[in-house]
């Protein structure tokens, strides 16, 4: 199947797609900062330059688009065109996060995953919801974990 819209258009709608301060990072920045919590964005000294950084908590904090990190979930379906491209880019971006995930922890930095998913479909009250679980991850959680729309599990 061939794309419906021209290169100069494909380009310019894939160049619109952010890497940073997307919708749901934002969310989650927003609500961690009304509960207290205080953060540096971005840092390029770590591995991922993860979303979020907690230095007093020792923590980063990585907000995962469903479709571009491939999470099993409603909201990641693989596309019909260019498949192989698509599946081997995803399966790319798994294995780079994996890696990054292991340095961070071999560095002694706890680390948490927040999917999409975690933030969408549910309102405020879903939003609430999870960073609920994201500060009493940071309070009292060891293990590198990972929250959807289920909840909090280990990494």
């Amino acid at each position: 199947m061939t794309d419906v819209v021209d290169p100069t258009t494909r380009s310019r709608m894939m160049s619109g797609i952010r890497g940073k301060d997307t919708r749901p990072e934002v969310l989650v920045r927003k609500a961690l900062h009304a509960r207290g919590f205080r953060f540096r964005l971005h840092v390029k000294d770590l591995p991922g330059k993860p979303d979020i950084v907690l230095p007093k908590f020792r923590a980063v904090i990585f907000v995962h688009g469903c479709f571009w990190h491939g999470h099993d979930c409603r909201y990641f379906k693989v596309p019909q065109t260019r498949t192989g491209f698509w599946l081997d880019k995803i399966g790319q971006n798994q294995e780079r996060d994996r890696r990054q995930v292991e340095k961070l922890v071999q560095q002694g930095w706890r680390v948490l995953v927040v999917w999409e998913c975690a933030t969408r479909g549910h309102g405020p009250a879903g939003v609430e919801r999870s960073v609920e679980w994201i500060a009493d991850w940071l309070r009292q959680g060891k293990v590198p974990a990972q929250m959807d729309e289920a909840g909090m599990r280990p990494l």
